[in-house]
């Protein structure tokens, strides 16, 4: 079959012949038929230290994906030939503390989907059944090859309860934007979302963000007074991993406030520690989707919504052929784009 192959730790990656996938006795074989170019992606293609440390090549990354399964190892009962499917990237141990309590989101031993083991930037995909999400007729190829992305923002936006609550998004990423079309579709009161891109900012806007803040520009107390807030944020979404976003974040929250941290920073920074004490905030790490709690809801969301399904489609600014792979990295590079997705149907 043809890949996008990480053939070794280096630069690049090149459209390559590899061997077909084997399925196992508890696995599928997916035939691929869209996949999402992610941030991870780029780290791989430019090997950086993140990348070189992480990553074991050779290997075909790729972990957002839609396609459809065309061979069943015989111990597999709950997925059927045909069915069209996208499957959770984290591939646990089941034994360690965490699994053992159904926590599987924190297992110890996670193996990632593209980063370990080979993933989805190819004709053929294997993955075990148990992370196969089958997916109802509402949802589309372009649509289901972003469900990864999506649940980490829904992971996100429902860390806390958010019916009637302002909250602040900062970082208008792919995620960071549906995170608050999320949060708007739970019933939110304001949200307010932050960037340096006006590209992003105005995308913000159609997803429901009640006012917009260019953070190179202005502040984003000027939003709170712009709204009539008379207390600062309930909730906060830090998306963005920007060393200047949390210490900000945690200047325009109300005592009690709860925010929750998807952004990786790449540098250590500072924080008023005391206001965090002393205003009683939370704050809350998150990391890929709960297993498979985000997955139900999500799925849920979508299938009730077409208001949503049309926020979070709207994320997606272009679907390229694979065969074109370099212009779609170029164009996830970009900071202004939305989601870049690949069809491998068209090789």
């Amino acid at each position: 079959m043809r890949a996008l192959l990480k053939s070794g730790p280096e630069p690049g990656l090149s459209l390559s012949e590899v061997p077909d996938p084997v399925c196992g006795a508890d696995e599928v074989i997916i035939r691929v038929l869209r996949t999402g170019i992610c941030g991870t992606d780029l780290h791989i293609l430019h090997w950086d230290d993140w990348a070189a440390s992480t990553v074991a090549a050779p290997l075909v990354p790729g972990h957002e994906f839609y396609g459809e399964v065309i061979e069943i190892g015989p111990n597999v009962h709950d997925v059927s030939m045909g069915d069209r499917v996208s499957g959770e990237g984290h591939i646990v141990c089941g034994t360690c503390r965490n699994c053992r309590a159904g926590r599987r989101q924190m297992c110890i031993r996670t193996i990632g989907l593209g980063l370990h083991r080979n993933g989805a930037f190819a004709e053929k995909l294997s993955l075990p059944a148990s992370n196969v999400w089958v997916h109802s007729r509402e949802i589309e190829p372009e649509l289901g090859a972003i469900f990864d992305p999506l649940g980490n923002a829904v992971h996100t936006a429902l860390a806390f309860p958010l019916v009637g609550e302002d909250v602040l998004v900062t970082g208008c990423g792919p995620i960071g934007l549906m995170s608050l079309a999320v949060a708007r579709h739970v019933g939110a009161r304001y949200i307010v979302a932050t960037d340096v891109s006006p590209a992003r900012l105005e995308l913000a806007k159609r997803m429901g963000a009640d006012d917009t803040v260019d953070v190179s520009r202005e502040r984003i107390l000027r939003a709170q007074q712009s709204l009539g807030m008379r207390e600062g944020f309930d909730i906060g979404f830090e998306m963005s991993g920007s060393p200047a976003a949390l210490p900000e974040m945690i200047e325009n929250m109300n005592h009690g406030g709860r925010i929750a941290m998807l952004g990786l920073p790449a540098t250590q920074f500072s924080i008023a520690w005391g206001k965090a004490v002393t205003h009683m905030l939370t704050l809350k790490g998150i990391y890929g989707r709960e297993m498979f709690e985000t997955w139900n809801a999500m799925a849920a969301m979508l299938q009730t919504s077409e208001t949503l399904r049309g926020r979070i489609r709207s994320v997606i600014a272009d679907t390229i052929p694979a065969r074109e792979w370099q212009a779609g990295f170029a164009a996830a590079e970009s900071a202004s784009t939305g989601k870049i997705i690949l069809d491998w149907t068209e090789l």
